[in-house]
């Protein structure tokens, strides 16, 4: 069994990292944006909260953030183990999952601010399927047009300069410290954001004593 968590800053690829992981090793991934942005999609309780916290540029608190983690772990069934990504926010956090689960690698994705704010401001969202699309790595056929359902492509609600500035300054205020907690203990290994994903899930693996590809036995 194998439990990992994926830290990085936004646009740094931890959601297709974590996934191209989660295929091979039969992990469960646990993705709080995406359990989020689910949320927002249905039009839940839940999503309408986190709407209005994305709207205004915020991060969404870390006490919600925890609840649905913790509901996430108890939920799935991660019989050969699990890959979270957007979590633990705090130093408090980082010390609840270090009690209650043996982790056996915290990987980093370091991407400098610059090429954050590049690649963030060139994301689009269908307003109708919610594909995700980006003008860098993934344009539509049709510009401003959905390949998939022909919908209008959007730029996200809290992907603004101005939001995505407060963020970073949110996000390197508490997670530095986490990754340093992380640090001590010997769990993470860092890895370069910014070559192809393919380049990058190499170096994850070889950083993590895994196989370039395929299934390993658990």
């Amino acid at each position: 069994m194998r439990k990992y968590v994926i830290m990085g800053v936004q646009g740094s690829g931890k959601g297709t990292q974590g996934a191209m992981l989660a295929r091979d090793l039969d992990l469960t991934q646990i993705s709080v944006g995406d359990i989020f942005r689910w949320n927002v999609q249905n039009h839940t309780k839940l999503g309408a909260q986190v709407r209005r916290i994305m709207a205004a540029g915020e991060l969404v608190d870390d006490d919600m953030v925890e609840s649905v983690v913790r509901e996430a772990l108890a939920n799935h069934d991660w019989n050969y183990g699990f890959i979270v990504d957007g979590f633990p926010r705090n130093r408090r956090q980082a010390e609840f999952f270090l009690e209650s689960y043996d982790l056996d690698g915290v990987i980093h994705l370091d991407l400098p601010d610059d090429e954050v704010r590049r690649r963030v401001l060139a994301r689009r969202l269908c307003s109708q399927c919610g594909l995700d699309y980006n003008l860098i790595a993934h344009r539509p056929k049709h510009e401003g047009k959905c390949d998939v359902c022909g919908g209008k492509l959007v730029r996200r609600e809290d992907d603004t300069p101005e939001a995505l500035a407060s963020r970073l300054r949110d996000y390197h205020g508490k997670t530095d410290p986490v990754l340093e907690l992380f640090r001590r203990k010997e769990y993470v290994v860092t890895v370069d954001a910014r070559p192809d994903k393919s380049t990058v899930q190499a170096e994850i693996r070889r950083q993590l004593g895994l196989p370039a590809t395929g299934r390993p036995d658990h």
